[in-house]
This record gives structure tokens, sequence and C-alpha cells, in this order.
């Protein structure tokens, strides 16, 4: 049973709409990892790594990874141990700071990202192939509008008005 069938008429349909919406990621997030692993032998969070890396050609600090994935540093060192080894990602000294170093995609790395990438983003296409075009950027501009709502009460938990 999912999420959403723990919901029933009785409940408020934001509450419904919340549950779909995690049933709907987790799906989608579910067949990402899965054609992940069956096409590139790799999983979620090493993509996500890549990713960042792919950002910053100039390569990343650890926690500054660490902070932009949302993970902690032991994550990110296993991750990045991983990639160093198979050559996908490189570690590069910090000039002037002996114990800090920046790690970065190899070439090798970013062919592999960029390739990794293409099919990501048809995916993630075809996930949404039930809806129109429309209707994704209806569905995309509504969202964005409960993205700010949300924000907005983070950034004033107290619902108070600034002075």
């Amino acid at each position: 049973m999912d999420l959403e069938a723990r919901a029933h008429s009785e409940h408020p349909e934001a509450l419904r709409l919340w549950l779909r919406l995690l049933t709907c990621t987790q799906l989608v997030e579910k067949q990402v990892r899965s054609r992940l692993r069956e096409q590139f032998d790799t999983t979620l969070p090493r993509f996500d790594l890549m990713s960042q890396l792919e950002r910053a050609p100039e390569g990343l600090k650890m926690n500054e990874l660490s902070r932009r994935m949302m993970v902690t540093g032991g994550n990110v060192t296993g991750i990045t141990d991983q990639l160093v080894t198979e050559g996908l990602v490189e570690r590069v000294d910090v000039e002037g700071d002996r114990r800090a170093y920046r790690v970065r995609l190899t070439a090798r790395g970013r062919r592999l990202f960029h390739e990794m990438a293409r099919e990501h983003e048809q995916w993630i296409v075809d996930a949404f192939d039930a809806l129109s075009e429309r209707e994704v950027a209806t569905l995309h501009k509504l969202l964005g509008k409960v993205k700010e709502h949300s924000q907005n009460q983070a950034d004033n938990p107290t619902g108070a008005e600034a002075a």
C-alpha cells in the first residue's frame, strides 16, 4: 500500500494531494534508481554527486559537496572514494591549504555523466507523458506557488509581520 492509499475521502483534499505528490515522487525516483542501476551500473547518490561536480568544473571541497547534497560528510567521502577508484573523479590540492582538496570530474567522468544526464532527462520527460504540455506548465506554475508559500512560512515561522 502506498502513502496515497492511506488517505480517505474524509481527509482534507490538501492532505490527499500531498500524499499523491509523495507517491508520484517515490514512483518516479524508483524508476530512475532502477534505470541507473540497469543501464549504467550506478546509484542515484553517485549520479547526484557527479551532477554537483558537473556544475562546478573547478571542483568542490568535500564540505561544499556535503552541503549541496544535504548528506553527511561520511556519505560523500564513501561515494567519492568509489568514483576516484573508477577514474571518474579526482582529488586536487587547494593552493595555500595543505589539508584541503577539491573533487572534480575527470574527462572520463564528465563524458559518462553527460551520457547519464541525457538518459535521466528523457526518463523524467517520459514520466510526465500522461500530461499535455499545457498541463505540465500549469502544474509547474501551481507547485511554484506552493513552494513560494512554504519558503515564506519557513522564513517567518511565527507568521508575525516584519517590523
